[in-house]
């Protein structure tokens, strides 16, 4: 982070919008041919049409190293890249084999369901790289995997070390599929116990490998190293088959047999596997829930279960949850009421972050959780509104956002808004005026008021089309739509400036393919866009195309519970290029220091170094290494903490193997004047589906 002028807070460019706009100048200034110089993520924003036919494979193959999820905002490029992928293939294939799946790397998961079913077995490599599954790739590797003709085997014959291999892949597999693994039935219908919670954690010597993996899915999920989401699926269904193969016994019903609740049995990783949430109906009382409901909510219960324990909470509390227990319930607010809510207490700050935090409070409870802390002479600080998430501004109420204080707003600085409805975005860009309407210069009134121009008029696009500012199509994309078609071709190319070719790789964006369908042929070729072209593209090559809808797939959540509030759906991940920078793609004389000359022919990878900005002056500035990967010890297209798939905490930590000794310390990182050499092009790093895993030390 770094701070403007006046205090106010100002972060770094988003990686999407210096990708794009370094994409767009090796364009300009023909460098695309040094690609593979270039990082990975760089390539997926590259002028596909200028990839020559000899060089396709290997161009796809240093692209698809990248994080393809990058591109979430440019659904023509990823359909882009996913066609020219398939074109160095030789078109679209019934089958894909293993060589085709090493070349596809990622763009695996734009696949449709019949071309994951019949594709080599080795697509589970691939697919552990997507971030999310459709419901129709779910079945289809549901059905994948019950073929038996994966690595695996049939289900019938899957050990522990196969289990372990399903990384984070075993979030989806059904019920019907685990009643099949012989291992899960025995361990979930024969384990028992009598109220005493086992040694070591729950494992016993010689322990079906089924059980063990549940156990450790626990505890990485108590652990913190896997969300309670991905715990919760796999959890969910694997006790699903052990209701469905297991019937309680005669007698039982209506009582504890598994021996009441304690804080030892708390501590097992194998709770959930002798308690189901009929026996924690019975077996859990009040003293014990008051005093461990910390260690309770650590497990990964399932919806049904957490309904019980919010029922025992209201025995436990009948006068109401007091505040500190309300900071550790937040995998339970989204069963609250509207009504539940406003019987609340919230005095401190702190509890208001811990139940507006993402994935926490459904959307339309934010009003009524904000609403209890201004009861209670709450103030809405630039702290508490970057702790909360522009997001949140989203559903707060008109009469809310106007208790901000400008003062506040300039120290919250750029918040993502780009979800609100276009009436909030209206709201909040008159509080951003409000707020940054005093900053001088046009450059600086820029980088502060670009994630509010969403709520803009056609009269402050215009000023700012007048005043040289060069806009990113992420901005673009979210600006009112009814607005933007007032805007002229003129205002579009002068407003975009370097960005206008991104107009071709969102095209199918409504607000976008709204505005060009308004234009003549003769316009739409002053923009290099066909007139075939200019409304939405249309689904990728069938069988081995994209989902029927554009962009990535989305997660398919449990089934809604019959409450009055749904279960909180995942916020969809906002694009890295609209989370709220306060910098854009500015002339370097508006940001007030003298552009250099551009050096034609100088590869990219050098101009990484640190020269990039300095020698083509037109991209924002930030941490000058951030697109460098080996400046940072890591191997090209290897993802960042964060990024790339998944790993799966409940075996070991996957370990990133250089293939070359020789890599640079992240203290020869720091900041500085550029090396006078460029980068020798190392060998490439390991892709997601070639993570070497280190076992796990046991003691």
């Amino acid at each position: 982070m770094w701070a403007g002028r006046g205090g106010q807070r100002a972060d770094p460019p988003p990686p999407v919008l210096q990708l794009s706009c370094l994409a767009n100048l090796a364009a300009l200034h023909g460098l695309q041919g040094d690609f593979a110089l270039h990082p990975p993520d760089l390539l997926l924003f590259y002028n596909l049409t200028q990839v020559k036919g000899a060089e396709c494979e290997a161009f796809v193959r240093r692209a698809t190293q990248g994080d393809v999820e990058l591109l979430a905002s440019l659904p023509d490029q990823r359909a882009a890249l996913r066609r020219t992928a398939l074109a160095c293939l030789g078109g679209p294939r019934p089958r894909l084999n293993s060589s085709d799946l090493q070349l596809l790397g990622a763009l695996v998961c734009d696949m449709d369901a019949s071309s994951i079913a019949a594709a080599d077995p080795h697509v589970l490599q691939n697919l552990r790289c997507c971030r999310q599954l459709t419901a129709a790739q779910q079945a289809a590797l549901d059905a994948l995997l019950a073929s038996g003709r994966t690595s695996l085997g049939p289900p019938g014959s899957w050990d522990l070390e196969g289990l372990q291999s399903l990384g984070p892949l075993a979030a989806h597999v059904r019920p019907g599929l685990w009643r099949q693994v012989p291992e899960v039935l025995r361990v979930v219908s024969a384990w028992g116990g009598r109220g005493q919670a086992p040694p070591h954690g729950g494992l016993l010597p010689r322990q079906p490998a089924g059980l063990r993996f549940f156990a450790s899915t626990v505890a990485a999920c108590r652990a913190g190293r896997l969300s309670q989401r991905d715990a919760r699926r796999l959890v969910t269904g694997f006790l699903a088959a052990r209701a469905v193969s297991s019937r309680p016994k005669r007698g039982t019903g209506g009582r504890c047999v598994r021996g009441a609740v304690s804080a030892a049995t708390l501590q097992d990783d194998l709770f959930l596997a002798r308690y189901d949430c009929a026996q924690l109906r019975f077996c859990l009382g009040s003293r014990v829930l008051r005093a461990n409901l910390d260690p309770l909510l650590q497990h990964p219960l399932p919806a049904e279960c957490q309904r019980v324990v919010k029922a025992k909470l209201a025995l436990a509390y009948p006068r109401g949850l007091p505040e500190e227990q309300l900071r550790r319930i937040t995998s339970l607010v989204y069963l609250y009421s509207l009504a539940e809510i406003r019987q609340w207490t919230i005095t401190s700050r702190d509890t208001v972050v811990a139940l507006l935090a993402a994935d926490v409070a459904l959307d339309n409870q934010t009003e009524a959780v904000m609403q209890k802390f201004l009861d209670h002479n709450g103030t809405l600080t630039g702290a508490l509104l970057v702790a909360i998430g522009g997001s949140r501004l989203c559903w707060m109420s008109p009469r809310q956002i106007q208790t901000i204080r400008p003062s506040e707003f300039r120290l919250a600085g750029a918040l993502d808004i780009s979800a609100c409805p276009q009436g909030r975005k209206n709201v909040l860009f008159a509080k951003a005026r409000e707020a940054f309407g005093s900053a001088r210069a046009t450059a600086a009134y820029y980088r502060l008021m670009r994630p509010y121009l969403g709520g803009a008029p056609a009269e402050e696009l215009w000023h700012l089309a007048q005043a040289n500012v060069t806009m990113d199509i992420d901005t673009f994309t979210g600006l009112n739509p009814h607005v933007l078609q007032n805007l002229s071709l003129n205002n579009v190319t002068t407003l975009l400036g370097q960005n206008v070719g991104d107009l071709q790789r969102a095209r199918s964006h409504p607000a976008i393919s709204s505005w060009l369908s308004s234009l003549n042929t003769s316009a739409l070729g002053e923009l290099g866009i066909d007139k075939e072209l200019a409304g939405p593209a249309g689904p990728g090559p069938s069988p081995a195309g994209a989902p029927p809808s554009a962009g990535p797939p989305v997660y398919v959540e449990e089934a809604a519970s019959s409450g009055v509030l749904a279960p909180p759906r995942p916020r969809p991940s906002a694009s890295l290029g609209s989370t709220g920078s306060l910098a854009s793609s500015i002339s370097g004389d508006s940001l007030g220091y003298t552009r250099p000359s551009p050096r034609p022919g100088l590869p990219l990878g050098q101009l990484c170094l640190g020269v990039l900005w300095e020698a083509l002056g037109r991209c924002p500035r930030a941490d000058r290494c951030s697109l460098c990967p080996r400046q940072h010890g890591r191997p090209p297209g290897v993802p960042t903490a964060g990024r790339g798939p998944p790993l799966w905490p409940p075996v070991a930590a996957a370990v990133w193997t250089p293939r070359s000794p020789a890599r640079t310390s992240p203290e020869a990182a720091a900041p500085g004047p550029p090396k006078s050499a460029p980068p020798t092009p190392g060998p490439q790093g390991p892709r997601c589906w070639e993570v070497e895993r280190r076992p796990e030390r046991r003691p």
